[in-house]
C-alpha cells in the first residue's frame, strides 16, 4: 500500500500567518494609542488631585507632581468659603436639572412628531431645518440671544436652561430619530386599535422604549450643562447667580499664587461631572450602539 502524500498550501498558510502579524501589529498600535489618549486626561487629573489636596508652601515649593505630605484639606475650605460653593453647585444643579429632563422630553416628542409624520414634508423640512442648526455655532447667535433674553426678563439661570435645551434640540432630535425608525409601527397601530390616543400611545409605550437613548441624551446634556462656560457668562447678569465654572473664573485672580485652593476649587467643580459619566458610561455606548444597529 503507498501512503498519500498531503502538500500543505502553503499560499493560504503564508496568507494567514501574514493576518495574523497584521492582525497583532493593529491590536499593539491601538494599545499603544490608547494608552497615550489616557494619559492626555490621567495626567493633568493626578495634577490636579495632588495640588489641591497640598498646603499652601508646598504648592508652591514642590514640583507639581509630588505627592502631598501631609494631606491637607485647607485649599477645599478656602475655595468652598472663597466661592461661596453651595450657591454655586444649587444654581449649576439647578441648571442642569432642567436642562437634561427639557432635553429629553422636548426632543423625544419633536423626534416622534417628525419620524410618524416624515410623508408630510412640513416634517421632512422641520427635521432638515434642525440638522442645518447643528452648524450655528452660539457665539454667532450669542448678541441676539443675550438682547432678546434680557427684553424676556430671562437673564438669569432659568433662561440659561432654556437656551440649553434649545440649542441641544438639534443633536438629540437626530439620536432620537434614529432610534425612533427602529420601533415596529404594528406596536403603535395595535395600542391604538385598543382606543389609546397619540398622546397615551406616545408615553405608556414610545416614551418607555427609548429609555436607552434616553439615557444617553441625559448624559450628554448633563456633561455640556454642567461644564457650560459660555452661555451663563454671558446670559446670566447677576454675579451672585453664576454658574460654578463663571463663578470660578471670576474668583481666579482671588487665588492669586494660591494653588492649592484653585485646584481645590476646580476639582469640586469637576468631580460630579466626573462621577455621573464614570457610572453611566455603559449607557452612552449602549444607546448609541442600539440605535445604529437597529
Amino acid at each position: 500500500m503507498s501512503a498519500a502524500i498531503v502538500i500543505p498550501d502553503t499560499d493560504k498558510t503564508k496568507a494567514t500567518t501574514r493576518g495574523k502579524v497584521g492582525q497583532e501589529r493593529t491590536n499593539w498600535a491601538a494599545t499603544v494609542l490608547l494608552i497615550l489618549a489616557s494619559l492626555t486626561v490621567l495626567v493633568p487629573l493626578y495634577v490636579t488631585v495632588a495640588m489641591a489636596f497640598k498646603t499652601q508652601q508646598q504648592a508652591t515649593d514642590l514640583n507639581a507632581f509630588s505627592l502631598p505630605n501631609p494631606f491637607s484639606f485647607s485649599g477645599f475650605t478656602e475655595a468652598w468659603a472663597l466661592t461661596n460653593f453651595p450657591r454655586a453647585f444649587l444654581v449649576s444643579a439647578l441648571v442642569t436639572l432642567v436642562a437634561v429632563a427639557g432635553a429629553i422630553v422636548v426632543s423625544a416628542m419633536a423626534a416622534y412628531a417628525i419620524v410618524r409624520n416624515w410623508d408630510r414634508k412640513i416634517f421632512r423640512y422641520s427635521f432638515f431645518y434642525l440638522l442645518a442648526a447643528m452648524f450655528i455655532p452660539f457665539p454667532v447667535v450669542a448678541l441676539p440671544q443675550v438682547r432678546l433674553t434680557g427684553i424676556l426678563g430671562l437673564d438669569n439661570y432659568v433662561g440659561v436652561a432654556l437656551l440649553t435645551i434649545v440649542f441641544g434640540l438639534a443633536f438629540n432630535c437626530l439620536l432620537f430619530t434614529t432610534f425612533l425608525r427602529s420601533i415596529p409601527l404594528e406596536l403603535e397601530e395595535s395600542m391604538r386599535m385598543d382606543g389609546a390616543s397619540t398622546w397615551q400611545t406616545f408615553w405608556q409605550l414610545i416614551f418607555p422604549l427609548l429609555a436607552p437613548m434616553a439615557a444617553t441624551v441625559g448624559i450628554f446634556s448633563f456633561l455640556g450643562s454642567w461644564n457650560d462656560f459660555m452661555m451663563p457668562s454671558l446670559i446670566i447678569s447677576q454675579p451672585e447667580w453664576q454658574t460654578i465654572p463663571v463663578v470660578n473664573s471670576i474668583f481666579q485672580t482671588q487665588f492669586s499664587n494660591n494653588y492649592n485652593v484653585s485646584f481645590a476649587s476646580y476639582l469640586m467643580a469637576m468631580a460630579p461631572a466626573i462621577i455621573v459619566y464614570l457610572f453611566s458610561q455603559r449607557w452612552v455606548m449602549s444607546g448609541l450602539t442600539q440605535g445604529a444597529i437597529k
